[in-house]
This record gives structure tokens, sequence and C-alpha cells, in this order.
């Protein structure tokens, strides 16, 4: 697309529009600049992106002006899934992320932007911003958050996760309330986001990949005089980048999208990735799905030990043992990630050659890796007819295999309060549906769930199947995203107590001892339960797709 004009204005259109720019102060000068378009998601309700404040748009603005361009703040919303954790509110946070999607969508071609810094950190906001750029189309750059430092109460690594799993042992009675409360107090010390391998990181480390981002920019620390260089280097990139009409589509595609993939799979990356990526490469026309995802991870072996594949080694460690460019220095030399992908900062071999040297403790050659496959598996069986994932790279090896009688809750709040009153006992396997897209609706996270379950030391000792989703963070045996999900008649639906369920990772299954003309006669008297929703989640169950392809209402292109 080099050498065409970004946006056509009449005269009478760009007058109008300057009339109302010179309202605010903007001289006749500075209007005749290119508008780049700071899309903020910086507000007080979230450490995530707490750290967009005026001192970075500041200076954002200034190495843009000093470029040649005129920078203004559009803010948007920005959200944390761990704010509503076990709430109903938790139910907008995936939907969040094609409402977020949308507004970008609406300010960039609102306002005809010439192009766009976008800064988010957190689960949904990420990869919501990356769908509705690829929407837009026009010189866009992706400044994340960084990560917040690890906390530390009586000599333990902490995170928010813990915290979780800190309130079942204090209900339990095997931790006293002047611990869990100090727990509570000391996961969180600083602003950015969460520093473990979970679904911000995860997203994070995606615009990176996919060439938005400048390098080492998914595995930096929040606010650090690194972070604020590389915002710099954003400013200047998406000046670059408008001055060469350099656009998302002239190298985000099908190739790049599965580096993503790769990644992911290298680290142990989030779950939540097997709904977004899919959703983002129908953006582009591209196609991702959970096979995508399996047949990469029978190729890319797990090498990152960061928690929750690591009990103690956060962030803080991955970054000093090289980062994001460290592993993909590791994947291209071990024959796995094609070095000359290229982005708006260079060529993914380009990242890789910021690092001089990987500590391998915490960063394995792919000849020496944690897991021979990736981190991700994606099972298929008369449970999930279509598909259902299991972050296996957070299971203890002896859960690999495992079998049990059902256990069937018709939310997570049930079983939640089932396993706090020692109802759910080792060898179950717990059915939560219902919380899938359209049945929750809005697919909230079964993480509360799986922390009380690793909270009581049972993570080998029970499974977890759901058509609901898990935090980045999750551990032991949970699997999730089965489709069809409940609320559309999936088998999931007709589980009922006692019925034996079987699980193995290695061989991609998950089945339950129910035959075909069983399952034929217990949904000839099936209804699903419908929960209550308004609204925008009203419209989001009548349009969503499945998780199978994304759970977005933006996936049909016509």
């Amino acid at each position: 697309m080099t050498g065409e004009k970004i946006r056509t204005w009449n005269e009478e259109s760009l007058d109008h529009r300057n009339t109302l720019l010179y309202a605010m102060g903007i001289s006749e000068e500075d209007v005749k600049r290119p508008v780049i378009g700071l899309i903020n998601t910086w507000n007080e309700m979230n450490p995530g992106h707490y750290p967009f404040d005026k001192e970075l748009i500041a200076e954002l603005k200034a190495e843009i002006y000093a470029a040649g361009g005129l920078a203004l703040e559009l803010p948007i919303t920005g959200i944390c899934d761990g704010i509503c954790s076990n709430t109903p509110g938790d139910r907008y946070t995936l939907p969040t992320r094609d409402l977020v999607s949308s507004e970008v969508e609406t300010v960039a071609e609102l306002n005809m932007l010439e192009g766009m810094v976008m800064m988010a950190t957190c689960d949904k906001v990420v990869p919501g911003m990356v769908m509705g750029a690829l929407r837009v189309n026009i010189p866009t750059v992706m400044f994340t958050g960084g990560y917040m430092a690890a906390g530390h109460y009586k000599g333990r690594m902490l995170t928010l996760t813990h915290t979780k799993q800190a309130y079942a042992a204090y209900v339990e009675g095997s931790m006293s309330r002047e611990d869990y409360k100090g727990i509570v107090r000391n996961a969180c010390p600083t602003p950015g986001a969460c520093p473990f391998m979970g679904t911000a990181n995860t997203m994070s480390s995606m615009a990176e990949i996919l060439g938005l981002s400048p390098h080492g920019n998914g595995s930096t620390r929040s606010q650090s005089s690194k972070w604020h260089e590389l915002a710099r280097q954003a400013a200047r990139g998406i000046m670059q980048a408008w001055k060469d009409n350099v656009r998302p589509s002239d190298f985000i595609g099908q190739q790049s999208l599965e580096n993503v993939v790769r990644y992911m799979m290298a680290t142990g990356g989030s779950t939540n990735s097997m709904l977004h990526i899919p959703a983002i490469a129908r953006q582009i026309g591209c196609d991702i799905t959970p096979e995508t995802f399996d047949a990469i991870s029978r190729e890319v072996p797990c090498i990152s030990t960061i928690y929750p594949n690591h009990p103690t080694y956060t962030m803080e460690e991955f970054e000093a043992a090289g980062g994001l460019p460290g592993v993909v220095k590791e994947l291209i030399e071990g024959g796995k990630l094609d070095g000359n992908t290229k982005g708006l900062f260079g060529t993914l071999q380009d990242k890789a050659d910021t690092v001089e040297k990987v500590d391998h403790e915490v960063i394995r050659p792919v000849a020496d890796p944690i897991h021979p496959q990736g981190g991700l598996a994606v099972l298929h069986g008369n449970i999930g007819t279509d598909s259902a994932i299991v972050k296996f790279s957070a299971v203890d090896p002896a859960a690999w295999t495992f079998s049990g009688p059902a256990k069937v809750y018709e939310s997570q709040d049930d079983a939640w309060h089932a396993i706090l009153k020692d109802e759910i006992v080792a060898g179950d396997v717990v059915i939560i549906r219902y919380e899938g897209p359209k049945g929750s609706p809005g697919m909230p996270h079964m993480e509360t769930f799986m922390a009380a379950v690793l909270g009581k030391g049972l993570g080998a000792k029970i499974a977890l199947v759901s058509d609901g989703r898990f935090s980045g963070a999750t551990g032991g045996l949970a699997i999730g995203h089965v489709s069809p999900e409940a609320y559309e008649g999936g088998n999931i639906a007709l589980i009922q107590n006692g019925d034996m369920i079987h699980v193995d990772i290695e061989a991609r299954t998950l089945t339950v001892d129910v035959s075909e003309e069983e399952f034929a006669r217990r949904k000839a008297g099936w209804k699903p339960i419908v929960k209550p929703a308004s609204g925008w989640l009203q419209l989001y169950r009548r349009q969503c797709t499945s998780a199978h392809r994304g759970a977005t209402v933006y996936w049909d292109k016509d």
C-alpha cells in the first residue's frame, strides 16, 4: 500500500474538523500535521493499565511531534479480569474483547486518524485492540504496559492467583487468617501485568511476535527505564510507519499468526489464546483453529519455566534470562521459527539478536525442553465433539491419564461452595456447565474453583471439565472450552452424576461411558438452562460463536 494516501479529506470537511481542534488550543500550523491517536486504556481501577499515565503520554506526544505528527489522546475501555473474578461481573470480561475492538474501529474511523499507538496490557483488551486495528488497517503500533513485580510474604513468591489458593487453605483451616490476609496484601506490589505466563503476558507477547511492538516490550518490567525507552521507540516507530505507509495487513498474515502459536506453545501460554488468535485471524481472512494449535503443539516443545509451569520463577526471572527475545532466539536456533518474518521493528532474527546469552535454567534450548510437546493440547471425544482444551504444561504428569465419576454442577459458584465444604473428593471429575459463551453468557473463568482445588492440595487428584474457560495462571487438571457447550445442546449438558469420565492427554481424548443411544434418550427430555442476561450480554449471547470458533461476534466476514 506504500504511496497511497491514508486519509482523503475534502476542504469543507477538513476545515469543519479543524474548527473543533482550534477550540482546544491547537494551532493552525499543528492541524496540518498527521493526527496520530494515542488509544489509551488508562484508568484507576486496574494495575495493568495504570502505567499509561500523563507522564508516559507526554513522552509519546513529544517524540511524535518531533517526528512531524500531532498525537492526541483518545481513551477507551480498559478492564482487568482479576477485579471481577468470582463475581457476576466476570461474564463481561470476554465480551469486552469484541467491545474494545469496536471502540478502536470507531475512534479510528470516526476521527479519520492517520495512525495509532494502542496502549493496553490486560487479557481481553490487547487482542480486542489488535482485532480493531486489523479492521481499520492504518499504520499502528502496540505498546503494552509491562509486568508487575512479584509479591513476597514470609519468604514465599506470590502472584494474584496465590490469594485464591490461600483462601481455600484458610477456609480449610490449614492457614491462619493473619497469613491469608498477609498474602492478599503482598501479592501485587506494583502496577503492571500479573508476573506469570497468564493471558496478559501471553497477549502482550502476541502483539510483539506479530510485529506491532518494539523488541522486548512483551517481557519488560512496567515503568522501568527500559520500558520508557521502548515507549519512545514505539512513538518513533508509528511515525516511520506513517511516512512509509506501512499497515498491519502488510506484515500480519497466516505465517505471523502461526508464529504466535509457536511462541505460545514454547512458553506454555494461556488457554485463552485459543479464543483470541482464531478471532484475530478472522479479521484478515486467515484461518487459525484449535487443530492449528494442536498440530503446532506436537511439533514445538515447551521450553519456558515461568509460573505456573514452575513453582517460583516469574517474569522477573524470565526477563533476566533473555525474555521474549530469548525464547525467539532458542526457537530460531532450534528450527522451530522462521527468523526472516518481518514486523514494524525488524525481523524475528533482529529480535533474537538483541540477546547475547540466554539463561538455560529458565529458558531451555529446543533440544532440552521441559516437555517435548507444546504447553496446550486439544482433546476430542464424545464430550467435546468439536473440541476441548487443556494447558497440560501446568498439569502434574501423574494426572495426564485420569478417570473418575462425574459430579455435575450448573455453575462455578455451586462447585466452589461444594469443594470448600469437602463435598468433592479425590478421584472426582467435576463437571461445571452452562458457563460457556452463550450459557453464562460470557464464558467466565473457572479459576476460582481450580484455585480451591490447588489450595487443598488436590491438583493431581481432581479433574475439572467445563464449557467455561480459565485464567492463564490456572494449574491442575483443568479442561475447558468444551464445544459444543451445554447451552447449545452439547453432550456435556447430558452428563449425569456418576457417569465415568476418562481423560488421556497424550492420546488427546476426553470421553464418558455413555452410549450414543443413551445420549439420544437423555436429549429427548432436555431443555437448556437459560441464565438471565440483558443489554450487551444478551446481544453477545445472540451473536457470538462457540469457543471452538473464538467466542466472538466478529467471526463472519460477510
